[in-house]
């Protein structure tokens, strides 16, 4: 392992990965250092993600690594109301999450990246006051870099260290996911989500199939004990019990979701963070394999051309925040207020949102979407239609009550 390089990334997720292989496709010396002894694991993600959002990456995902092709969603209300929307052709993978970053891991290291696993990063190292010099790993070691790029996650301890502001508190919630092997009445390439605040106050719960036959089912809450709201769902949802009721839900993950939106700054002398570590997450939706990878390109280049300019001041690495801002800003604060909206809304509001969105066929508009994952721009053409406004305006004034 060498001592010294130009661009030292913690943390070896999407957001981590991507960073280091644009930054080292480019030119610059690249080394991720993982605290864990395989890439991938433990696995936290449902793997759910876009295809467009990978195309306009440039990204392929594995044949091996897709697990399924999703053509649409049906949203079930506390009560058992759903609302459906169906498209022609499949809008999102699911995947094995472990073996897609294995493979971006595998084209970061032929582009150039050194890899570093069972290597966990204690601290930063400083100088001048809080200029970022490097880190100190575990056993003592310290790789000295030009930028460090904080991709650990939300549990993200060189952030706390940075000075920078965590995210925001008031807006986690815990999740959990699994698998079932044996599911009963779901449609093979329709992702099923489920909403209420006694079943996942806070996001939802979902039931994502494989082509196995087996799905993958976990629900997020910002209330109560995760397990015991999982227990809850799967034996008294009117309509998951019955999808459920013949398989255990198996090999659980547990981890923290921040649904609050980017964290204010993202970057200091001498470092960046990325990904879940600056809460670059879909308030909405919980997901952030997209967004991650977004931003992780913008930091991968940005600090390339630090390296290339020898300039690694607020100033110039100020340009890190200004482009993911650009990129994927707008949206965050429309996600977020959406989100801030529906937490407010009872389960017998929730109800009556569903219900109206099936009299007033919103799926027929919801099929012109053309991104998922940027919401924010694209609730801008939905805006042209009478029922979608009707239904904004509705789900408004209810959660104001």
């Amino acid at each position: 392992m060498r001592s010294k390089t130009d661009i030292a990334v913690i943390g070896a997720g999407a957001a981590g990965l991507f960073s280091a292989l644009t930054a080292a496709k480019l030119g610059a010396e690249v080394v991720i250092c993982e605290e864990h002894k395989e890439i991938g694991l433990p696995n936290h993600c449902a793997g759910h993600i876009s295809i467009s959002g990978l195309e306009r990456l440039g990204l392929s995902v594995p044949a091996k690594a897709v697990e399924n092709e999703i053509k649409g969603a049906v949203f079930y209300s506390p009560s058992g109301h759903e609302f459906r929307v169906r498209l022609p052709d499949p809008v999102t993978y699911v995947i094995d999450r472990a073996a897609f970053d294995k493979h971006l891991a595998q084209v970061a290291e032929k582009a150039g990246a050194e890899l570093l696993l069972k290597t966990r990063a204690e601290s930063l190292l400083l100088s001048d006051g809080s200029f970022v010099r490097g880190v100190r790993l575990e056993g003592g070691q310290e790789l000295a870099s030009s930028v460090v790029v904080d991709a650990e996650g939300c549990a993200s301890v060189l952030l706390r260290q940075s000075g920078l502001e965590t995210f925001n508190k008031s807006l986690i919630v815990n999740a959990v996911n699994g698998v079932a092997d044996h599911i009963e009445g779901v449609e093979s390439d329709i992702v099923e989500v489920y909403l209420g605040q006694q079943y996942a106050s806070g996001l939802f719960a979902w039931i994502i199939p494989r082509r196995d036959g087996s799905a993958k089912v976990g629900l997020a809450t910002r209330v109560g004990n995760v397990q015991e709201h999982m227990k809850h769902f799967v034996k008294a949802h009117p309509v998951a019990h019955k999808k459920l009721v013949h398989s255990a839900v198996r090999d659980l993950s547990y981890h923290i979701i921040p649904l609050g939106g980017p964290i204010p700054k993202t970057y200091h002398r001498g470092f960046l963070a990325v990904g879940d570590a600056a809460s670059q997450v879909k308030p909405t939706t919980g997901g952030g394999v997209i967004m991650s990878l977004t931003c992780g390109e913008i930091a991968g280049e940005v600090t390339y051309q630090a390296v290339q300019q020898r300039d690694f001041s607020d100033d110039f690495l100020s340009r890190y925040q200004d482009r993911w801002i650009k990129a994927i800003g707008f949206d965050m604060t429309v996600m977020r207020q959406i989100r801030l909206m529906l937490n407010r809304l009872s389960d017998s509001q929730l109800d009556k949102i569903i219900s109206l969105c099936s009299q007033l066929h919103l799926d027929e508009s919801l099929r012109e979407v053309e991104d998922i994952d940027f919401q924010g721009r694209a609730i801008m053409p939905l805006l042209k239609k009478p029922s979608a406004w009707a239904i904004a305006f509705y789900s408004f004034l209810v959660s104001l009550v």
